[in-house]
């Protein structure tokens, strides 16, 4: 199968999807003819050297980055077969599914899935919609809520709301007053902790709002839990299911539990404290609770369309033990490390296995929509 990877872009996830997509290169088969493609931070494409992709896969120590060698700059050509869409270096790229190893904004936003839509190309993990609204943390509890599904009380602030003072400070009282202190404040649409804080009076809410906003448009203000961690890994497609074809099955893998040692699992101990934070897998719950989160879990799943994969993560709530939904990442930290494929692992699917059970998936979602109709005559 021609593969074509991506990674890199605009997003502040930009250093951890290197590090995934250098997890993917060593684990994918070696089936696979494999492309990379890379996006800086800038937002420009770029066709990486076959070295790389090699140099990646026999050191284990190397790093994967990106080459602004603008004699390859990649053109995307919508309209044309799978192979003639991808144009670099004077030449087309074969290209049978693309697998954006992406995390963050202009990455799992809905923006790069619409572009593969429009090139009319298979690729790995949720379509548009749910790619889009699972990245907005407020349109996230707006769908899970209308499922029946517990998430945590929260409020949103807008820059809207920012630019009218008066409406900005009786929003803020408002928020005080009912989700009482302590408060997280989060991007509405970052991932990887990045401007999330924990305020604990007033000052540490302004502060952590600037930082907020600094990130997004889009503010959530939310009621902090004294709570457990718990992620699940779901696959398979929400909308073409079909016990015909294994991959589009919803299956849930987990739950497994985050113990962190910082105040809270921030992108320091997510990423660069190798002791920031311990994982369990399988959580430590009764059997009757992990199968409750892994049911749970596919409902979220349902509820917001989701296809390929995403990794559901949940509070429990260590006073009342009443269990939320945290959030939906569509494409989750795809490290060596990282929850998704370790839980996956422990629960069956190696790391190996798990790709080409994406790829797999990827093709039936392509193949599904090319049966539908797009035009009268």
């Amino acid at each position: 199968m021609n593969v074509i990877l991506i990674y890199g872009g605009r997003s502040g996830e930009h250093e951890i999807s290197l590090i995934s997509c250098a997890s993917v290169i060593r684990a994918i088969s070696k089936n696979h003819n494999v492309t990379l493609i890379s996006i800086s931070k800038e937002g420009k494409w770029f066709l990486e050297d076959e070295r790389v992709f090699q140099e990646i896969r026999k050191n284990p120590q190397a790093k994967l980055q990106v080459h602004c060698d603008e004699k390859k700059s990649v053109a995307v050509m919508p309209g044309n077969e799978k192979d003639r869409i991808f144009f670099a270096d004077g030449k087309f790229i074969q290209c049978d599914v693309v697998f954006p190893v992406m995390h963050g904004t202009y990455s799992e936003d809905g923006t790069i899935q619409g572009l593969m839509e429009i090139a009319g190309v298979p690729y790995v993990g949720c379509n548009v919609l749910s790619s889009a609204a699972t990245m907005d943390k407020d349109i996230t509890k707006i769908l899970l809520k209308n499922a029946g599904i517990p998430v945590v009380p929260s409020m949103c602030i807008t820059r809207a709301d920012v630019n009218d003072s008066k409406k900005y400070d009786e929003l803020i009282a408002q928020a005080i007053e009912t989700l009482k202190f302590p408060l997280f404040v989060k991007p509405c649409s970052a991932g990887s902790s990045d401007g999330a804080n924990k305020a604990s009076n007033p000052k540490e809410l302004s502060f952590a709002l600037m930082e907020a906003f600094s990130w997004d448009n889009k503010v959530l203000i939310e009621k902090a839990i004294n709570a457990r961690e718990v992620e699940c890994s779901v696959t398979g497609n929400s909308i073409t299911q079909s016990p015909d074809i294994s991959s589009t099955v919803l299956k849930a893998y987990g739950p497994g539990e985050i113990i962190p040692k910082h105040t809270f699992y921030d992108y320091d101990a997510k990423y660069n404290d190798p002791d920031g934070a311990e994982l369990k897998i399988p959580a430590l719950l009764s059997e009757e609770k992990l199968e409750f989160i892994r049911e749970m879990a596919k409902k979220a799943y349902l509820a917001v369309n989701a296809s390929g994969l995403s990794r559901v993560d949940f509070f429990i709530d260590k006073d009342t033990d009443e269990i939320y939904l945290n959030e939906i990442n569509t494409i989750p930290g795809f490290t060596s490390i990282s929850m998704f494929p370790k839980m996956c692992e422990v629960f069956g699917l190696s790391y190996t296995d798990l790709i080409d059970y994406l790829f797999d998936e990827a093709l039936a979602a392509y193949n599904a929509k090319q049966q539908l109709c797009t035009s009268r005559f």
